[in-house]
């Protein structure tokens, strides 16, 4: 039986049994998916890694307590424990140092890694990105707060994606079982329990310490996003010194699969 894409390869590290994507050579480039439902980070980077993979190393972990990550009874999961996540696992596969690309809930990721771990982080791409305090949108309640069935789920894909040409019943369906496998809901409705606002705020950081990362960063956003406002990726701009943004009209929150080629245009150049 031939293996999912989704299953890379398996890095033990103290706290788990990591599932990380490692794909091509060059210059490390580290990948944090988002946190909705069922996803992975297969599911999350399918579309960029065979644009970027000819030039740099692709690692992409699936967060723990989502995706193929080893799951443990009573786990916590709060923004320490993925922080230590990373660094974990970046000890065990021997990366020294790495650009960090975080989606939405893995911007907060990677601003975490660039505000903790300076060291070991090169550029910082920031696309659609949860880190800085804001009232929750009824976007992100929706996604934090899905209950399993394929209705819910397609309501939720027209809630991520602009082009409602993107959206169908069979991703709608494929979607839906990705989040019912085993221990997947599980773990996704004990993260993010209502009250959801404290759980954006958890993700924040201080503007203090946005505004002494001396990291270049690259902000990415889909203007139309219903997700994460971009009044975030625009304040994101502001605090951070060394920073460029670039806002996508005609995009939700999925930019990395609504405008695959030009965020992966706009990744060559920036990292160079």
């Amino acid at each position: 039986m031939e293996k999912s894409p989704e299953i890379g390869r398996e890095i033990i590290t103290k706290s788990h049994k990591n599932n990380v994507l490692d794909f091509g050579a060059g210059e490390n480039v580290i990948f944090i998916h988002g946190s909705g439902p069922g996803v992975s980070a297969w599911a999350n980077w399918r579309l960029v890694i065979p644009e970027l993979k000819d030039k740099y190393r692709i690692i992409a972990p699936d967060m723990a307590g989502f995706g193929f990550t080893e799951r443990k009874a009573g786990e916590v999961y709060n923004r320490e424990n993925w922080t230590n996540q990373l660094v974990e696992i970046m000890d065990e596969m021997c990366v020294e140092k790495a650009h960090f690309v975080g989606n939405s809930f893995g911007g907060a990721m990677a601003l975490a890694m660039a505000i903790e771990h300076p060291e070991r982080v090169g550029k910082i791409v920031l696309m659609g990105s949860v880190g800085v305090s804001f009232p929750i949108s009824k976007g992100l309640d929706d996604v934090w707060g899905y209950e399993p069935s394929i209705e819910n789920m397609r309501k939720l894909l027209d809630i991520f994606a602009y082009d409602r040409g993107l959206v169908n019943d069979e991703l709608a369906r494929l979607r839906y079982e990705a989040s019912i496998r085993p221990g997947f809901q599980e773990s996704f409705s004990s993260m993010f329990p209502a009250p959801r606002q404290r759980w954006v705020d958890a993700l924040a950081f201080d503007d203090e310490k946005i505004k002494h990362i001396p990291h270049e960063t690259l902000v990415i956003h889909g203007r139309d996003d219903l997700v994460i406002p971009l009044e975030n990726s625009i304040r994101l701009n502001q605090l951070i010194d060394k920073s460029q943004l670039h806002v996508f009209g005609r995009c939700g929150h999925w930019t990395q699969i609504e405008k695959t080629k030009e965020f992966c245009e706009l990744l060559r150049d920036f990292f160079g």
